[in-house]
């Protein structure tokens, strides 16, 4: 009954394909949320972290290949890798800013996954071997703002994000909001960014925005504290974007 259920709320978010396709996203989502080998740390935030509804929005499907930018503890890994099964591919693009103990992590995350490659460069670059269908990053892109982490010149990263994509391809980012206005000044300090800083430096790579979800809105969250204080129960917000 578990499963049925996932795969019925996974049914609802899904839009724009075909019943079909809309059945076997749903299913691989539904199975890759419910499966008993996730860490029992990573399950306990589903409740905050909503990733059914998170994963149906982006419209990841069986047989993508799938970019992950900073994909720390796997929380994301092992479900896209579920998804998009042994037909499909996950890179898992690592930083080797933030030491080996963050390196060494993600190597554990995704040992056992037979579809995920790791890719380990300093903040702001990443390699790839080929085009992907999705580049996603979840709760990290404000932290391309942050002078103490490097110097990223985003117009570059996102242009270099875009060039890795498919034609039709899409750029999911989900990360902690900052208040009205503030831009990308609070991510070197409360690490959050402002939603429409996100879709301005997106949109100038070329990009089209193709949807903004708020299955992570909080309300109660006032955008004063830093995200540590709160855990993942921030204000978030969830953008798709799609290279034309």
């Amino acid at each position: 009954m578990k499963n049925r259920s996932l795969a019925a709320l996974v049914c609802f978010c899904i839009v724009a394909i075909s019943p079909m396709a809309a059945w076997a996203a749903s299913d691989s989502i539904a199975k890759a949320v419910a499966d008993s080998t996730r860490p029992a740390d990573d399950r306990k935030f589903d409740a905050v972290r909503k990733p059914v509804q998170v994963l149906a929005f982006a419209g990841v499907k069986p047989g993508e290949t799938v970019a992950e930018y900073l994909p720390g503890g796997g929380y994301y890994t092992r479900m896209l890798s579920d998804i998009v099964g042994p037909k499909g591919k996950v890179y898992a693009l690592e930083t080797t800013t933030w030491g080996k103990d963050n390196v060494d992590n993600t190597k554990k995350a995704v040992a056992n996954l037979h579809n995920v490659t790791v890719d380990l460069t300093p903040l702001g670059q990443f390699h790839l071997p080929e085009k992907v269908d999705v580049f996603w990053t979840t709760d990290n892109y404000h932290d391309l703002h942050v002078p103490k982490y490097a110097n990223v010149d985003m117009a570059a990263f996102n242009k270099t994000v875009f060039d890795s994509l498919k034609s039709g391809g899409t750029y999911v980012i989900v990360d902690h909001a900052a208040a009205a206005g503030a831009g990308a000044t609070q991510s070197p300090t409360l690490h959050r960014i402002e939603n429409k800083t996100v879709i301005d430096e997106v949109t100038a790579a070329g990009f089209k925005l193709d949807g903004e979800s708020d299955a992570l809105r909080n309300t109660g969250d006032d955008h004063t504290k830093k995200i540590f204080e709160l855990h993942f129960a921030t204000d978030q917000f969830i953008l798709k974007f799609r290279k034309p």
